[in-house]
């Protein structure tokens, strides 16, 4: 499948999208925001595919926004059209709520678990991206930076409401009003990322991971998982509990938890099947 900037691969059940301009850091622009939306929808409408890896080409995984682009915003001369919200269409098992079907909010809304492999420089608009990722893996040599404050910006993207569940509120004022420069082990310690991997290990121990997902566990569970745990930042205990309660009754009436049960009694692989 072709995009102009962005790379789409899948193998083993493991679909790699890759921000694809190198030349430029993998720098942001409008067509990349369309492509990686239709390449992750795809990915998500895709039954052959158990996992998402996002990572970019070259040396970087984006080094944020275009500075063309933001140069024309500051001129007056950006198309309205430029900062609209893209709709999301439903995915079978996906949250519906509207909060993950905004401009950049929309990877909780895809029905496969999400993985960011930051292979090098994410700052602005490239640091909030993988935030919305399921799980996020850093190569040694990635360097963080949020660098709004640095533009004249605000907190953008929602970056103001998911930063601080990630690594507390002090901290996220910190890295946001700072826009200071930070690296992978200090990432690790704030819990940014879940692990910190040799650069030329990243791509492989990432694929590990997705493959481990995609062989051993039930995509219908990832899925529904997946979905209670982001709508649950908006619910009580009661209704999150509610919402497990009639999940699990479902559950029981599936091939994959009749396969589950089967597989394990059976001493052998398991052949889910997602549904």
């Amino acid at each position: 499948m072709a995009y102009e900037t962005v790379l789409y691969d899948v193998s083993n059940c493991v679909c790699t999208i890759t921000l694809n301009r190198p030349e430029k850091l993998n720098a942001w622009t409008r067509q990349m925001h369309f492509d990686l939306k239709e390449a992750m929808q795809t990915a998500g409408a895709d039954r052959n595919v158990r996992a998402i890896i996002l990572t970019g080409a070259g040396r970087g995984f984006c080094s944020g926004a275009d500075m063309g682009g933001l140069q024309a915003i500051g001129a007056g001369t950006a198309a309205a059209s430029d900062r609209r919200s893209v709709a999301t269409p439903d995915l079978i098992g996906a949250s519906t709520l509207a909060d993950f079907h905004m401009t950049y909010s929309y990877f909780p809304a895809i029905p496969k678990f999400i993985i960011a492999a930051i292979n090098g420089p994410a700052a602005g608009l490239g640091f909030v991206i993988p935030l919305y990722a399921d799980l996020r893996f850093a190569a040694e040599s990635a360097v963080f930076t949020t660098a709004f404050a640095q533009r004249g910006l605000i907190a953008e993207h929602g970056v103001s409401w998911l930063l601080p569940r990630l690594v507390g509120l002090p901290a996220a004022l910190d890295l946001l009003c700072s826009a200071r420069k930070f690296r992978a082990p200090e990432a690790l310690s704030l819990g940014l990322v879940s692990r910190v991997i040799p650069d030329d290990k990243l791509l492989a121990e990432t694929h590990a991971y997705a493959r481990l997902m995609a062989d051993t566990v039930s995509p219908r569970s990832v899925s529904v998982m997946k979905r209670q745990l982001w709508e649950a930042q908006f619910q009580t205990l009661a209704e999150a509990t509610v919402q497990a309660n009639h999940e699990m009754e479902l559950s029981f009436q599936t091939a994959d938890f009749k396969e589950g049960v089967a597989h394990f009694l059976e001493k052998r692989a398991a052949r889910f099947m997602g549904s």
